[in-house]
């Protein structure tokens, strides 16, 4: 069972995940659509992975991304954003992000083997 945490401001892009996902009965998935409860809810261990928004109000991605990792090193943390920049790529990479998704997605089926390829990797 892989248990994931999907963070979207954009519910269409987080629901779309959930559900798409949510048919292998191999996910447990929790949703949220602000960083802040997100943030709430993490705990070291609780999660095998995160597929995380970068541009969000409240509380931008890259800054959540830190705090997930500072709180669960092993923890797998997928970057996702429709706004591409080198410098947040990196910046990503740099705090611990293991993997970067652009939006909108090549295929959810896609998606869906990256998170079990790099939680298997991981676990």
């Amino acid at each position: 069972m892989i248990r994931l945490m999907i963070v979207d401001d954009e519910p269409s892009i987080g629901t779309m995940l959930e559900k798409a996902l949510g048919r292998s009965k191999d996910f447990k998935i929790e949703y949220y659509d602000n960083p802040i409860n997100a943030l709430s809810r993490f705990r070291a261990g609780a999660y095998d992975g995160v597929l995380l928004d970068i541009m969000m109000p409240h509380k931008d991605g890259l800054s959540v991304l830190e705090e997930i990792k500072t709180k669960d090193p092993e923890c797998v943390v997928i970057m996702m954003t429709a706004y591409s920049t080198l410098d947040k790529v990196l910046h990503s990479h740099k705090v611990g992000a293991d993997h970067y998704l652009l939006k909108p997605f090549d295929s959810l089926a896609a998606v869906e083997k990256k998170v079990r390829e790099l939680v298997h990797e991981r676990h």
